[in-house]
C-alpha cells in the first residue's frame, strides 16, 4: 500500500480520536427526545467509529506493516503452509 493511504489513515485516526469526546457541548444542557444532546452526538460517533474500523479492517489491514513484496514464499494457496494462527511454516 502507498504512503498517502497510510498517512490518510493517520489523519482518520487522529480525527476520530480528537472529536470522540464532544468538547464543544460541555455545559450544553439540551435534550432531544429526552436524553441529552452530548449521548446522541456519543451514540452517532461510535456507529461512524464502527463504520471506519471496518472498513479498515476489510480493505486496509495490516497497513504500515506489512511490505508489499513478501519474500517468504508466496500466498498460502501458492504452496506454502499456513497454520492456524496465519503464520507461514
Amino acid at each position: 500500500m502507498s504512503r498517502p493511504a497510510l498517512w490518510g489513515w493517520i489523519a482518520v485516526a487522529i480525527g476520530l480520536s480528537a472529536l470522540t469526546i464532544p468538547w464543544f457541548l460541555w455545559g450544553d444542557a439540551t435534550l432531544v427526545a429526552g436524553v441529552p444532546l452530548w449521548l446522541w452526538w456519543h451514540v452517532g460517533w461510535m456507529g461512524l467509529a464502527s463504520l471506519v474500523f471496518w472498513l479498515f479492517a476489510r480493505r486496509f489491514w495490516g497497513l504500515g506493516i506489512e511490505s508489499d513484496g513478501d519474500s517468504s514464499g508466496g500466498s498460502p494457496g501458492s504452496g506454502s503452509r499456513v497454520d492456524a494462527g496465519g503464520e507461514r511454516r
